[in-house]
């Protein structure tokens, strides 16, 4: 799993379907087993850049028509040097989910657990199992 690994939504008519990719979401980056960047993003340049997920109001991705249009995402442009962070803010773990040893990113400081399957050599399923929500999935390919 190390390694920077672009995301993209799987389309299940959850609330967050699109939204990573509405802010530009490039993926995740697993530094080490200790180190990892959970949410990475890219500027119009390409730089990616890692965000602090316990800043983003993931309370609100629940309102599509507030959480998608044009102020919004002008707002997140704004908050972005506050949101950015050098340090990890999650770990990797094995974990058993639906039956299944799998590996996981468990989030430092939301009840948040993304669980991965792996599609082949280049490619995982991913699902965010967060509390109080339906599970949210998506798809990773590894950045060779």
């Amino acid at each position: 799993m190390l390694g920077e690994w672009r995301g993209t939504g799987v389309p299940t008519g959850h609330y967050m379907d699109g939204l990573l990719e509405t802010y530009a979401w490039y993926g995740k980056s697993f530094v080490t087993e200790e180190a990892v960047h959970p949410l990475v993003f890219r500027t119009r340049t390409g730089e990616k850049y890692a965000i602090d997920p316990r800043l983003i109001p993931l309370s609100l991705s629940r309102y599509h028509a507030l959480s998608r249009n044009i102020i919004a995402r002008a707002l997140f442009k704004l908050a972005t040097p506050l949101l950015r962070t050098r340090s990890p803010k999650a770990r990797l773990r094995a974990v058993t989910y639906r039956g299944a040893t799998t590996a996981a990113m468990v989030y430092d400081h939301l009840p948040i657990i993304d669980c991965f399957r792996r599609i082949d050599e280049h490619t995982m399923l991913g699902v965010m199992d967060i509390r109080g929500a339906a599970p949210f999935f998506f798809q990773l390919e590894r950045d060779v």
